[in-house]
């Protein structure tokens, strides 16, 4: 059983979520670690969380959510209802496709 809400400290905002905190199911379980926050900084929007799972990276849109702590994130969804289509890598291999493209040769 994961540790009670209690014990994963005060609630935080995504801005100060750390890498490496534990994720947890809503029934207690552990699912994985954090890996990355997804937010517009600019608007300031939430996107959701990357988390490495012992089956692989995982995303966990802000409605998957249900809370962030110090010590712990709670999801409303177990991990295999997560998405495994991450935004991230669709983000990273647009900015590599806009870096050689400028990097190259005219």
């Amino acid at each position: 059983m994961a540790e009670k809400a209690e014990d994963l400290g005060e609630p935080v905002a995504y801005q100060v979520l750390r890498a490496g905190v534990p994720v947890y199911a809503p029934g207690g379980d552990t699912v994985g670690t954090v890996e990355q926050v997804l937010a517009d900084d600019g608007p300031d929007v939430f996107h959701g969380l990357v988390i490495g799972t012992p089956d692989g990276r995982r995303f966990a849109a802000r409605a998957q959510v249900a809370g962030l702590y110090e010590r712990g994130v709670i999801l409303t969804e177990p991990a295999e209802r997560l998405g495994t289509d991450l935004p991230v890598e669709r983000h990273e291999s647009g900015l590599k496709r806009a870096w050689d493209w400028l990097v190259q040769p005219h």
